[in-house]
């Protein structure tokens, strides 16, 4: 057994080499990460992993370009990519279906998924997500413009939790020396370089898009967010007519993490109530 915790299963996903995580069984449901440096779907979801597998089989995979899944030389880091990855990883686990649990990043590439391919998602559960275009905040440009060093990812991880207990001298060389991987780093500067408002843009769906969501909709958004503004979610819940807004007060972008039990019941509840006829 690998004594790493963030590695843990690995599949041929469209000829990317991907490390996820399987557990549990019953309805599947796939959960995406957020794009933070240094980022995996361990370090993202390990609070929740738990109690969402207790009533659901859980998918978390690291996204291509992230983690510990395969980084191919000469990939070009799109949301095209990025959604042909997930197709691709569904298809090689043979899920036609799934729910989706996106964080930021991953709330876009959910609804991008939701849009392109309605048959294969049931459920959206879409947490401090981007996806509509917003003026970038300065926490997302700090997140994006990351720099490696230590007191640089102390500095992210304030801006992240709203209890600064969370934002650990440990935690910060944690995911210091994950974003420091070879190769991680130039990946990672790859995909979000300045101005980094584009990078909102490319991942935003239109408005007409984002409406014609069909899927039922769980939105859950911290209120002192400081790198996704909580207008992003109120705006969404206008938007997708089936979707349902949570908002956690004293809550920064780490709402798995800061409200991990709560959020658990809360996502477990919304996936498992029957669809009225």
């Amino acid at each position: 057994m690998n004594a790493n915790p963030e590695i843990a299963s690995t599949i041929d996903a469209g000829g990317i080499k991907t490390n996820y995580h399987d557990r549990g069984s019953g309805a599947p449901v796939l959960l995406i990460h957020g794009s933070g440096p240094g980022v995996s779907a361990w370090a993202n979801w390990r609070p929740v992993l738990p109690a969402l597998s207790e009533s659901f089989r859980v998918v978390a995979p690291d996204i291509v370009g992230f983690g510990y899944t395969e980084r191919p030389e000469g990939i070009t880091y799109s949301i095209d990519t990025w959604v042909d990855h997930l197709i691709a990883l569904m298809d090689a686990l043979e899920l036609p279906r799934v729910s989706i649990v996106g964080n930021s990043f991953g709330g876009a590439l959910a609804m991008h998924l939701a849009t392109r391919a309605p048959e294969r998602v049931d459920r959206l559960v879409l947490m401090g997500t981007v996806g509509i275009d917003f003026p970038i905040s300065d926490g997302l440009d700090a997140v994006w413009g990351y720099e490696p060093s230590v007191e640089n990812m102390r500095k992210l991880l304030d801006i992240f939790a709203y209890d600064p207990a969370l934002a650990t001298d440990e935690l910060a060389r944690l995911r210091y020396d994950a974003s420091t991987r070879p190769g991680v780093h130039e990946a990672y500067a790859a995909m979000f370089p300045a101005p980094r408002q584009a990078g909102v843009e490319a991942l935003a769906l239109s408005e007409d898009t984002v409406r014609s969501i069909s899927q039922d909709t769980l939105l859950v958004h911290g209120r002192d967010d400081q790198v996704i503004p909580v207008t992003n979610s109120i705006r969404l819940n206008s938007l997708i007519d089936r979707s349902q807004l949570h908002v956690f007060g004293q809550c920064g972008h780490w709402v798995q993490i800061e409200h991990s039990h709560r959020f658990a019941t809360l996502v477990s509840d919304f996936l498992s109530e029957p669809i009225p006829a």
